[in-house]
């Protein structure tokens, strides 16, 4: 008998009444172009327009906002390459206490900056050479601080997940999901929405090419860990899936396509000239896949999460221009 999942459905309506009024409820965009390009209808969960910009929002907050009152007084802690750590330090805001948070040295600078703007303590550390689980475990223990990760979190699964509830209420049935993934946060929790709703909906993962983690993992068996990847896509670069994620997306998730920054570049390209959007890396992957026909045997529905935008302009304009 297979052990019970650590998220349900339940939990994710729960969270999306315990986000209701707190969270935006994004928008989902159509481009007649783009369904002519790719062969199909696609549905675009715009989730750079979720406060701090990407869907980290809804995980963080949902978990911040169950802590006991006499925890919540003490503070939170959070490591995270940039969009988790502006998440937590609004869900903080939003709560009326303090958060700490871990970024690695070469973080974005436009999401070191947001995250200082919403009030946290920003701590540093060596990506490459140092463990941020193991710094954050430590940051937290020491100041009595709640620690909220990224994606390791029932919590926060089921907050991210219902960026897919919300947009099958407002598609109706979709016959495939795409989702970036990094840790697997988003799509565990949005395949645990998707697949209670429309069990035969295909849910597909998409990362980058230097960092395929989990598409690795998935095929093996067991969580295979890799050196950190150098991507554009910051938010995807992570050396191995989530203890808790992974279990769950070897239950739910259908595939993983991979995509070149290239492609993703070309992504971020055709969604600020054709659909008037800013995407960062990590969030125009899903897109990218679709664009760059990584996804084969596409149904007539398809819905995709465009994760994030938080980008600076320098680097906007950096990458494009490449």
């Amino acid at each position: 008998m297979a052990p019970a999942s650590p998220v349900t459905f339940d939990d994710v309506r729960a969270a999306a009444a315990r986000l209701a009024g707190v969270a935006h409820r994004t928008p989902v965009l159509t481009s007649r172009t783009l369904n002519s390009l790719v062969g199909t209808e696609v549905f675009i969960k715009c989730e750079n327009f979720q406060r701090a910009g990407a869907f980290k929002f809804r995980g963080a907050y949902n978990a911040a906002a169950q802590l006991p009152p006499e925890q919540l007084a003490k503070g939170i802690a959070a490591y995270s390459s940039g969009n988790h750590a502006q998440a937590t330090a609004l869900a903080a805001r939003e709560l009326g206490t303090s958060a700490v948070v871990l970024m690695p040295e070469d973080a974005p600078r436009a999401k070191r900056e947001a995250t200082a703007g919403y009030g946290a303590e920003i701590v540093t550390y060596d990506r490459y050479t140092q463990d941020r689980t193991a710094l954050g475990h430590a940051l937290a223990e020491e100041r009595g601080l709640a620690l909220i990760p990224p994606y390791d979190h029932p919590h926060v699964i089921a907050g991210q997940g219902t960026a897919a509830l919300e947009l099958l209420e407002d598609t109706g049935p979709l016959d495939a999901l795409v989702v970036p993934v990094g840790g697997g946060g988003l799509i565990a929790g949005s395949a645990t929405a998707a697949k209670a709703l429309h069990p035969v909906i295909r849910v597909l993962g998409v990362e980058p090419e230097a960092g395929d983690d989990t598409k690795r993992s998935l095929e093996s068996g067991v969580r295979v860990t890799r050196p950190v990847p150098r991507t554009i896509a910051d938010g995807q670069a992570l050396p191995t899936p989530g203890e808790l994620t992974f279990p769950i997306n070897q239950r739910l998730v259908d595939g993983i396509a991979l995509v070149s920054d290239a492609e993703i570049i070309t992504a971020m390209r055709f969604a600020f000239e054709r659909l008037k959007i800013v995407l960062e890396p990590s969030g125009a992957t899903g897109l990218a896949a679709l664009l760059a026909g990584r996804v084969e045997n596409l149904p007539p529905r398809v819905g995709v999460i465009a994760s994030g935008g938080n980008i600076d302009v320098e680097r906007f304009v950096e990458l494009l221009g490449s």
